[in-house]
C-alpha cells in the first residue's frame, strides 16, 4: 500500500497520517503544491518522534508521481461523493491511496485518472471526517482486507 496526499493543506493532518505510516510500513507521497512547509513545526510535532521511520516522497506535482511511483499501481480515489464501501471493495497490496486536500476533496481532472473510488459510511449529519481519520479507516480496511494484518502483533 501507499498512501498519496494530492496538495495537503493542514499540517497537523499530514504529521498525523506520517506516524500512521510509520506504524503500518507505509510509504507517504505528498503532490505539491503543499500548504506548509515540510519542516513545519506542526508537522512535525504530530509525529515528532516518528519522521525517521516515515517513507516520505515529494513529488512536484501529480503527472511526477504517476509517471515514477505510481506507474503499476491502481489508484484508488477517497470522496466522500460516492464510490464503493471502504469495507466492500477488494484491495490489493500495491494499491495507491489517493486523498485530495481537506477544504475540497479531489478534483474532477483527477478523479478521472481511475475508476476506482472508495467512500467512508457515515450516519447521520456529518458530511465528511477529517483527513487523517479517514487516512487510517482506509489504510487499516486494505490492509486487513490484503491479509497484511495476520502476521502483526
Amino acid at each position: 500500500m501507499h498512501i498519496v496526499l494530492f496538495e495537503p493543506e493542514i499540517p497537523p493532518n499530514t504529521g498525523n497520517i506520517a506516524r500512521l505510516c510509520a506504524a503500518t510500513g507505509t510509504p507517504l507521497h505528498l503532490v505539491e503544491p503543499l500548504g506548509f512547509s515540510i519542516d513545519d513545526k506542526h508537522l512535525k510535532r504530530a509525529g515528532l518522534d516518528y519522521w525517521p521511520h516515515v517513507d516520505v516522497h515529494v513529488w512536484p506535482d501529480f503527472a511526477a508521481y504517476t509517471a515514477e511511483a505510481g506507474r503499476g499501481r491502481r489508484l484508488i480515489m477517497t470522496s466522500s461523493k460516492g464510490g464503493e464501501p471502504v469495507h466492500r471493495f477488494s484491495y490489493q497490496p500495491e494499491d495507491s491511496l489517493l486523498f485530495g486536500p481537506e477544504t475540497r476533496g479531489l478534483p474532477a481532472h483527477i478523479l478521472s485518472l481511475s475508476p476506482y473510488r472508495v467512500r467512508i459510511p457515515i450516519r447521520g449529519v456529518v458530511r465528511s471526517l477529517n483527513l487523517s481519520t479517514a487516512a487510517g479507516i482506509v489504510l487499516y480496511a486494505a490492509l486487513a482486507d490484503c491479509g497484511a494484518l495476520e502476521s502483526w502483533t
